[in-house]
């Protein structure tokens, strides 16, 4: 069974039987169930709902069967086409729609789709609102549309370039500063959605590239996710010499990973905390230090946007895992930029979602007013290295039980400080790990921080232990 239910929407293997893969019937159930929580919801008068998609082999069919249930829910359909999650975000609040439907598995495989859910604001759903459209889905409790106010049809193709326009316009990115710098680049938009907006976006930067897996069929040339493991190819193409960088996307571009000049990988985790130097240290400049800035991770992202938050004078906050977690924490603390250390950059003078073509720009303005390499850029700043590592469980673990164990356990260390907004996470002075379990699989995951992978490997292997010795 590979049909994942989560608050966050619906995702799951193409084709097999009902219930247990991501197929027409499910997906006419869930779609309608969130049109009955949008309507239902009261906040939007439009009357429209976007749809977007990656371009995955199966997005077609998905997106037919999208704005057909949409349409027979009495909802006008705005279908913007082959688009990036953060582009379809922009053109629900753009052109005011009442939600939004992203069609898109983000780093899963070729096999893989689903449905990301949009309220009026092109947010995605909380966890209360998103446990509500299950909930609709569970007890089918929804109608249909008579024949007198069945929805319409449209297809808007212009919020491409309107997503462009908007990032250009964006106070901290400055065009002539990268234009000037004459930047070449390599990048990997791994048959996906990146290959259609992308070069548009570098042209109107100015910037030389040469695009590898640039087609967007849907049949991604390697894993689709930005990892190290997975980059071997561009990673090869950097070391020629020929490159400033590297751009890495995921499918649906709101995941960013650099690759030095030299061919070495960035880091994943950096790619935050390399923008957000930048912003901090032009609100600083600008306020002339009399408000407090403040930044927003979550807690299994890198402990280097701490420090170079505290560097700029900051405050650093961390929230649970989970994108509309980062994003209502931002919101609460005022936070001047956020994300997660996927990769995932998240500026509020843009919107509230993560955005490659927000940060590519900042990157690119930051890199050329440094005038560095970006292995120069990259030394910058503090070195820590993440291990990952997981507890597989049986049936009948009780998993709140055990971390509520580990954290009496660490509350007596005098140098740990633990926080328990997600799973639990003990912070040492030079090192951390975090436990939480997963919501699709019967796992716990071990994260664990330290300055040398060796070191991070075993913090989180001390803390495996300590849990296989509670299960004796």
């Amino acid at each position: 069974m590979t049909l994942i239910k989560s608050i966050s929407g619906i995702r799951g293997t193409i084709g097999g039987s009902t219930g247990d893969t991501l197929n027409p019937l499910d997906i006419v159930k869930f779609t309608t169930a969130y049109a009955t929580f949008i309507r239902r919801s009261g906040k939007g008068n439009s009357n429209k709902i976007v749809v977007g998609r990656d371009a995955r082999i199966s997005g077609e069919m998905v997106k037919n069967v999208v704005c057909g249930t949409l349409m027979g829910m009495g909802y006008d359909v705005v279908n913007i086409g082959l688009a990036t999650t953060p582009t379809t975000e922009l053109a629900v609040r753009m052109s005011g729609a009442d939600g939004g439907i992203i069609i898109t598995a983000s780093h899963n495989p070729r096999q893989w789709n689903a449905l990301k859910l949009l309220n009026c604001e092109g947010e995605f759903l909380t966890a209360a609102d998103g446990a509500e459209v299950l909930d609709i889905a569970e007890r089918e409790d929804f109608e249909y549309a008579d024949i007198d106010h069945l929805g319409k049809y449209m297809e808007d193709n212009t919020f491409n370039e309107r997503h462009i326009d908007s990032v250009l316009a964006l106070r901290l990115v400055d065009t002539e500063a990268i234009r000037k710098a004459r930047f070449t680049v390599c990048v990997d938009s791994i048959n996906s959605v990146g290959g259609i907006i992308l070069p548009r976006l570098l042209e109107r930067l100015g910037v030389g590239y040469k695009f590898l897996n640039g087609e967007a069929n849907g049949d991604f040339a390697h894993n689709p996710e930005p990892l190290e493991k997975n980059l071997q190819g561009i990673m090869g193409e950097l070391k020629s010499g020929h490159y400033d960088l590297g751009i890495v996307v995921d499918p649906d571009v709101d995941r960013l990973a650099f690759i030095c000049e030299d061919g070495r990988m960035f880091g994943e985790e950096y790619t935050l905390v390399s923008i957000a130097d930048y912003v901090l240290e032009d609100e600083k400049q600008r306020d002339g230090g009399n408000r407090e800035l403040t930044t927003v991770s979550n807690l299994s992202s890198t402990r280097a946007l701490r420090d170079v938050t505290e560097k700029h004078g900051g405050h650093y906050t961390a929230a649970a895992v989970g994108e509309v977690n980062v994003t209502t924490k931002m919101k609460e603390v005022n936070a001047v930029i956020g994300g997660e250390g996927n990769g995932g950059v998240i500026y509020p003078e843009s919107h509230y979602g993560r955005d490659a073509l927000v940060g590519i720009a900042l990157f690119l303005t930051s890199l050329a007013k440094k005038g560095c390499k970006v292995s120069e850029l990259r030394q910058m700043f503090p070195d820590y290295q993440i291990a990952k590592n997981r507890i597989d469980l049986t049936s009948d673990t009780d998993v709140d039980a055990i971390l509520v164990k580990v954290k009496e356990i660490f509350a007596q260390d005098a140098n740990a400080q633990v926080n328990d907004i997600d799973g639990v996470k003990i912070d040492f002075p030079d090192c951390w790990v975090h436990l939480r379990k997963s919501n699709t699989e019967p796992i716990i995951r071990v994260y664990s921080e330290a300055p040398t992978m060796e070191q991070a490997d075993e913090l989180g292997k001390r803390l495996m232990q300590v849990v296989y010795d509670m299960q004796k």
